[in-house]
């Protein structure tokens, strides 16, 4: 089942050559096997069906909180951005379980059989290829549009309230998640390719062996616009939270309305700060090495390094299938009921050795007068 296993079964040996042809052809066949032969990767579906699991549990839950939430706020300012959040987390789910279906369905058939037993073309790699790029993009895409509108709010809210309704919220989502499927598309009408990759147990855009200028511009389009969409996203956030630290300290907020205003933007703030470092970690790593992998292999200076980027890409795709999993947590952790609970924890345990510290030297305080008084008796 292994892919060396595959290999070494074919029965593929070095053709009979006269004396004077061996040196050169053995070795441009020694190069063929070095290029083409797959490495043995693992089979175990276990670690893959574990973390599709919590990743389902975790979707799940973030999506009952958020309607919840939804539900309550409806009429608020931040009903938009809960619309956002819960289009997100409901990509994540479905992105979740289609690609990781079809991956388990590989691992469980034992489908592992390396590139020169299986058609580069065939309709589970292209579904599984478009799907991967598609819901690869709109987290990254949903992102930076939840970051864009929260900077305006923050930043110019009467704007805001004028130009952000709930329509146009779902008409964005439906451009966003049309630009997604448009882009996913495009291998489909000659512009670049979805390959099995390394183990040979999921899809995507062919960044290694016979890469084509197509290829290449692909990649680089599917790279640039996630790099970009978490470019923007940080400008965003860092300007939402500047402006959030400088009100706070200019002592802006002196009603309870606006308090509670502002906790609002401090807790969605938060949220999208820590949906940008998850998507940066986990995404970051696949869009530069799958450009950097590409560039290479195109340019044909890859040579021995061709399994040392393979190994690159499968950890890049193991990290952003993690971002899934972890942007449910986010809105599940970084919730006011919590932080507040956690402020509270926090500052009680500090009030607390605060005060044993206090009594320490209060009574140290009596214990050295009462040695003082009697030294001078």
């Amino acid at each position: 089942m292994l892919a060396m296993q595959h290999y070494n079964s074919s029965g593929l040996a070095a053709p009979h050559l006269l004396p004077n042809q061996t040196w050169g052809v053995e070795r441009a066949w020694r190069a063929n096997i070095t290029t083409e032969r797959p490495m043995s990767p693992p089979s175990n579906p276990t670690a893959a069906g574990l973390s599709m699991t919590l990743g389902i549990l975790s979707n799940i839950v973030a999506l009952v909180i958020l309607a919840k939430a939804y539900a309550r706020l409806r009429r608020r300012s931040k009903a938009t951005f809960l619309l956002f959040a819960s289009s997100l987390v409901a990509t994540d789910f479905a992105g979740h379980v289609i690609p990781g279906a079809l991956v388990l369905r590989l691992y469980s058939a034992g489908a592992a059989t390396g590139p020169l037993s299986r058609a580069a073309t065939d309709a589970p790699c292209q579904f599984l290829g478009g799907s991967m790029v598609f819901f690869g993009l709109c987290p990254l895409f949903l992102g930076c549009a939840m970051a864009a509108e929260r900077c305006l709010g923050v930043t110019q809210p009467l704007l805001h309230a004028s130009l952000v309704t709930t329509v146009r919220t779902k008409m964005a989502l439906a451009l966003i998640w049309l630009l997604a499927l448009f882009v996913a598309l495009l291998p489909f009408f000659r512009l670049g390719a979805y390959t099995y990759q390394y183990p040979w147990t999921w899809c995507f855009i062919r960044v290694l062996g016979e890469t084509q200028e197509t290829d290449v511009a692909f990649v680089m389009l599917f790279s640039g616009l996630g790099l970009a969409s978490l470019t923007v996203a940080l400008v965003c956030n860092t300007i939402s939270g500047v402006t959030l630290v400088l009100a706070r300290l200019r002592k802006k907020c002196k009603t309870c309305y606006r308090r509670s205003a502002k906790s609002h933007d401090i807790e969605m703030v938060a949220q999208l700060v820590g949906i940008m470092i998850t998507s940066c970690i986990c995404w970051s790593p696949l869009l530069i090495f799958g450009l950097m992998s590409v560039t290479r292999s195109y340019s044909g200076s890859i040579g021995s390094d061709q399994d040392t980027y393979r190994r690159l890409m499968v950890m890049g795709v193991r990290l952003a299938s993690w971002n899934q999993i972890l942007d449910p947590w986010v809105y599940i952790l970084l919730r006011r009921a919590v932080l507040r609970k956690i402020y509270r924890i926090t500052k009680s345990r500090a009030s607390f050795k605060n005060s044993t510290f206090r009594h320490w030297d209060i009574s140290s305080f009596q214990n050295s007068e009462k040695i003082n008084t009697v030294n001078r008796i």
